[in-house]
């Protein structure tokens, strides 16, 4: 027979690092949004100050005129507007370069933003325009420069860092999606190594089952515990005929009575409530699936189970004061996958609580250790509910089964000693 330490208990796939991952990911994505905006704009100033040296060192440059060549104002106009005119910064980079040009008084303007100026008046005499630079010299040069979001400079910061970000954002998701494809397969190797144990562990179970089938009482002890179980399986029986009388006469007693059919309402109201929750909940699992099917393909499913059982828990234990229920019990119930054997069994166990005397009480659990006391409450026909007395309340429910799982519920109920 396969030892307790040997049994390979199932674990809930756990969804704290998938929704941590989640957060992450959309935390990374609003960071690398407003850096991506804080980057553009930042580098537009930084583009607007290193244009506003490279203009000022040109316009530097260009009045930085011969007195002796001709005219002030016209060698400054010609020289700052070819200075401006042959600048790509300008056309076709979309840059807005604003130049004012003044003499030396700070009032007479030599250049004014590319519009034309009255002629300065004709000299004859090379020293007459000597004497007017020497007037107008040295010059002062107010120079701006500003960098629209619509030139054609900005625009092509703007596509740079937008590829940049789409990239990072692909290769995260690409990170992400593999990180969940590894959790995956993890979980879906776990689950075959424990599909694995299990039935290796049934076999174990059904091989010990047809040799004790096999093997005759050993000694008189035997004999006499057989005995005295046989006579309480009769006495048991005679109680249960006695048991179901006494219910066919409630049962006529509480069609009526107008208290139990208010009450049977009430339990009603409170099932179809259960029912339209948990088909709500299977509403939200399934919203969660796809949502986990697009970034990964795949997702465990055990959440769902998980927060249906806590809900049934808290409302079977809400309504039936008299019973404790273990977690067992409720992930058996859980585990049915039938409304109405659900229903039936929750039925049963509302008479154990609120009518123990008129529940259908088959007869006491055997082939357990001796200490135990465990009983087999039927329901739906194939249905069982195995209980015993409870420590705090009346009854306690240990587990939910059928008969197609009465191994596993023989074999839970043995490692309970």
């Amino acid at each position: 027979m396969p030892k307790e330490g040997n049994v390979v208990p199932h674990e809930p796939a756990k969804s704290a690092p998938a929704e941590g991952d989640r957060i992450t990911s959309f935390r990374s994505t609003y960071v690398a949004i407003v850096l991506f905006v804080l980057l553009y704009v930042f580098s537009v100033k930084a583009l607007e100050r290193a244009l506003f040296a490279h203009f000022e060192s040109r316009l530097a440059q260009a009045v930085a005129i011969d007195p002796g060549g001709g005219p002030v104002s016209t060698q400054i106009q010609e020289r700052v507007e070819s200075v401006l005119h042959d600048s790509p910064w300008i056309r076709p980079g979309g840059v807005e370069v604003t130049v004012l040009v003044f003499a030396a008084d700070g009032q007479t303007p030599l250049y004014v933003d590319g519009r034309t100026l009255p002629p300065p008046p004709a000299f004859t005499d090379p020293w007459e325009w000597v004497r007017e630079a020497e007037r107008l010299l040295p010059v002062r040069v107010d120079l701006e420069v500003a960098v629209p979001h619509n030139a054609l400079v900005a625009n092509l910061l703007l596509v740079t860092y937008a590829a940049l970000l789409v990239t990072a954002l692909f290769g995260f998701q690409r990170r992400i999606a593999r990180r969940e494809a590894e959790r995956l397969e993890a979980a879906i190797a776990a689950r075959d190594v424990t599909a694995g144990r299990a039935a290796s562990i049934e076999r174990e179970l059904e091989q010990v089952r047809s040799r004790l089938e096999e093997v005759e009482p050993a000694d008189e002890i035997h004999r006499e515990e057989i005995h005295a179980l046989q006579a309480e399986r009769a006495g048991l029986a005679q109680k249960l005929r006695a048991l179901e009388a006494r219910e066919r006469t409630l049962r006529e007693e509480a069609m009526k009575a107008s208290a139990l059919d208010s009450e049977r309402r009430t339990l009603e109201e409170l099932l179809d409530e259960a029912m339209r929750d948990v088909a709500k909940r299977d509403d939200e699992i399934g919203q969660l699936e796809q949502r986990l099917k697009r970034a990964a393909k795949d997702a465990p499913a055990s959440g769902g189970r998980a927060r249906e059982a806590e809900h049934l828990a808290r409302r079977l234990r809400t309504l039936y004061k008299n019973l404790e229920i273990d977690d067992r019990a409720i992930d058996d119930l859980v585990a049915l996958r039938d409304a109405e054997m659900q229903l039936k069994a929750e039925e049963a166990m509302k008479r154990l609580s609120d009518e123990p005397d008129t529940a259908a009480i088959r007869r006491k659990v055997g082939g357990l250790p001796p200490q135990l006391s465990i009983f087999e409450l039927g329901f739906a026909g194939k249905g069982r509910i195995y209980y015993q007395k409870g420590e705090v309340r009346r009854f306690r429910v240990l587990t939910i089964g059928a008969k197609n799982s009465q191994k596993q519920d023989l074999e839970y109920l043995s490692r309970l000693a």
